[in-house]
């Protein structure tokens, strides 16, 4: 009796037999033929198999919803492990009977959501790390598609090491960048601090990221790092031609110092001017050397030095030609006449003459007599060499007309040996081959002058004219 009330078949099998004996004692009753009664009974089974139909086909749906639901997360499984470049998590057994549908559905659905799961992490971290090659892209070429695309179908580690490729060689060619610009930047700083230019104003018109208050990255594009070095090109050569400006005055201030005997006192105020006479343009370093206002103050120098050169001019003609004679004088020359300076310092003074043109012809003079004198060094040495040979001469004849000389002190004859050597090179004067020496016309006058101041020329001019009075005296007789 429990078995009968365990079993829902069975129960059902007894409700239906006692279902059908009440109606079998209900058509009794009524009297239905056995025609009706078989019809009822045919349209009772069609009913009951119209429903088992709709069971079945229920049934048949659900296994192949199974089914359907297998294959897709299968499909869709191998779809992520081949995206992912991995080997399928599932395979399925051989031997269908191993488990129902639901059971293997049951072991599907898990890897599948794993899978899943480490897709979606993959994918994340595709577009991090695409969203910082396209960010790099930006900064490097201007441009870039904001819209980032990542290829579901190629999730892979090897395509994922390709992107980390990628973007290193980006990242290593912006650290590049930003160092090129940030060169380009302090190049620009040192012409502007030469220059006595404002850093900031300068950079901000390449680019609004150097102006130093915008906050944000800078910027290294193509296009910035061009107009950087073509900025830094024309200050360079802002600068060069500053230098050389500056050089120019330098020089002229230095020939005016010169000029006009200008105390160092006065000179230490443009030293660091004068300093960078020679200097290349690398070589000035030094703030606001270049300066426009420095030029200016250097120009007015210039301006100021010129001015009183001008109302210095005859003294600095009568300075010059001083010089001259007294190279002259060394050099045992004979200067020009003193009417060509007297007629230049009033010509200088009427204004027909210009004290530059002057000077220069002065300064010529005085080099070209600086070289002459090298050029006959040698002679001049000689000449010299008589000199002292004829002063030496020159005590020797003190010496013998005086009649202490023989109560002289300690040392006399030493000096009395040197003298009577002295005395044999004057006698040889008279027999100097000027050929052997190379000496032209102006040379041998120049030297014969030296000469003439010598005693020895002194006494043989006395000597000739003691013998031209006796032979007067002959002839008168």
């Amino acid at each position: 009796m429990s078995n009968v009330q365990s079993d829902p078949l069975l129960k059902v099998e007894t409700t239906c037999g006692t279902l059908l004996y009440e109606l079998q004692i209900i058509w009794n009753e009524v009297g239905e033929t056995d025609t009706d009664r078989d019809r009822m009974l045919l349209e009772l089974e069609q009913e009951c198999l119209e429903v088992y139909r709709r069971k079945v086909d229920q049934a048949n749906r659900n296994r192949a919803q199974l089914r359907q639901a297998i294959a897709d997360s299968e499909a869709e499984l191998a779809v992520i492990c081949s995206s992912m470049g991995e080997r399928p998590v599932h395979i399925r057994q051989a031997d269908q009977n191993a488990g129902s549908l639901k059971e293997e559905l049951g072991r599907i659905l898990p890897q599948l959501e794993e899978m899943r799961k480490r897709k979606l992490d993959r994918r994340k971290h595709f577009h991090e790390i695409l969203e910082d090659i396209r960010k790099i892209s930006s900064e490097i070429y201007g441009s870039a598609d904001h819209n980032i695309f990542v290829d579901e179908a190629d999730l892979s580690l090897r395509r994922l090491e390709e992107l980390h490729r990628q973007l290193h060689e980006l990242e290593k060619e912006k650290s590049d960048r930003l160092k090129q610009v940030q060169q380009h930047l302090d190049t620009l700083n040192a012409l502007c601090l030469v220059l006595g230019m404002d850093f900031k104003h300068t950079a901000s018109e390449v680019h609004t990221s150097f102006g130093g208050d915008s906050g944000g990255p800078r910027d290294i594009s193509n296009q910035t790092i061009q107009l950087l070095a073509t900025a830094i090109h024309k200050l360079r050569e802002v600068k060069i031609h500053r230098m050389q400006k500056l050089q120019d005055l330098a020089t002229t201030m230095l020939e005016l110092w010169n000029l006009m005997d200008t105390p160092v006192e006065e000179q230490q105020e443009f030293q660091n001017v004068t300093c960078n006479i020679a200097a290349s343009e690398h070589e000035i370093t030094e703030p606001n050397t270049l300066s426009v206002d420095f030029i200016k103050h250097v120009e007015a120098e210039v301006t100021r030095l010129e001015e009183f050169k001008s109302s210095k001019m005859k003294e600095l003609v009568l300075k010059k030609r001083s010089e001259l004679e007294e190279i002259c004088r060394k050099m045992h020359m004979i200067p020009e006449a003193d009417a060509a300076v007297e007629y230049a310092v009033v010509a200088i003074e009427s204004g027909n003459l210009d004290p530059a043109s002057i000077l220069e012809q002065i300064e010529l003079q005085i080099a070209n007599i600086k070289e002459e004198a090298f050029s006959r060094k040698e002679i001049l040495e000689k000449v010299e060499k008589w000199l002292n040979a004829c002063e030496e001469e020159s005590w020797l004849e003190e010496y013998n007309r005086d009649d202490n000389r023989y109560n002289a002190g300690r040392g006399t004859h030493l000096i009395l040996k040197r003298a009577e050597k002295a005395r044999s090179l004057v006698n040889k004067m008279p027999g100097i081959s000027f050929k052997n020496h190379g000496m032209g016309k102006g040379e041998r006058f120049a030297f014969f002058l030296c000469l003439k101041s010598t005693p020895y020329y002194a006494r043989r001019k006395r000597k000739k004219d003691v013998g031209s009075g006796i032979r007067r005296n002959c002839r008168d007789n």
